[in-house]
């Protein structure tokens, strides 16, 4: 590398912080999938367990402070 010009540097440097852009990108992207992924596995399950207690005739308002859930998300259960 030391033998470089100014310009090979300039362009190894370009292509060296490309790189570990390119590697940035992908691991936000990763971590964001991740927890998109878990938001949506809390929600399903919060729905799972507002279905058994709507089946045992649990009043809407009591699912809804159970589970977080909102009355119109109960409703269309």
């Amino acid at each position: 590398m030391s033998k470089m010009t100014k310009e090979e540097r300039e362009l190894y440097d370009s292509d060296v912080k490309a790189k570990s852009d390119w590697n940035a990108g992908i691991r936000y992207a990763e971590k964001k999938a991740k927890e998109e992924g878990k938001l949506e596995g809390k929600l399903e399950e919060k729905l799972e367990i507002a279905l058994k207690m709507k089946a045992k005739g649990t009043t809407k308002e009591d699912i809804a402070e159970t589970t977080g859930l909102s009355i119109d998300e109960i409703e269309k259960l």
